[in-house]
């Protein structure tokens, strides 16, 4: 009877996959000692932390984890390329709201000073769930994680 590294549950002779948490069987050991840990790695060859990271360079990877097959199945994998999306489009709504508040005549001082500063805010977010995700962690940013943590 062989025993899943991840998680420790018990899997069948013959399984490639943990039912219980997806990983492969392949570090799985027979006597039920826990080996050295193994790194999460999807079918697809990249490991979990490394996809999760690459949804948030633009949105085409998030799309394209959702879409896959190997990486739709995870997890992991799926909240961070929500969040990425619901990321994107926040930052975009804001962005859209800058013009406007641009095109006032009397607000346009508000812009020129707001602007820089929830620039460097999205900015710094952004750094922040990148390295959460490539170091393995489920960062929710503000709003848009519980979103994300929903759909995925």
């Amino acid at each position: 009877m062989a025993f899943c590294s991840g998680c420790g549950a018990t899997l069948p002779d013959g399984a490639t996959f943990c039912a219980a948490c997806g990983r492969s069987a392949a570090g799985a050991s027979a006597t039920g000692a826990a080996a050295a840990p193994a790194p999460a790695v999807s079918t697809g060859g990249l490991t979990d932390n490394m996809a999760g990271a690459l949804a948030y360079v633009t949105i085409i990877p998030a799309i394209v984890f959702l879409v896959m097959e190997p990486y739709n199945k995870n997890k992991f994998i799926r909240f961070h390329a929500f969040q990425s999306i619901f990321f994107c489009v926040a930052w975009m709504a804001i962005w859209f709201a800058m013009l406007f508040v641009l095109a006032m005549p009397f607000l346009g001082f508000v812009r020129l000073m707001l602007y820089p500063i929830i620039s460097l805010a999205f900015f710094v977010l952004w750094v922040v769930m990148v390295i959460k995700a490539y170091q393995g962690q489920m960062f929710k940013a503000p709003v848009i994680g519980d979103f994300a943590e929903k759909q995925a």
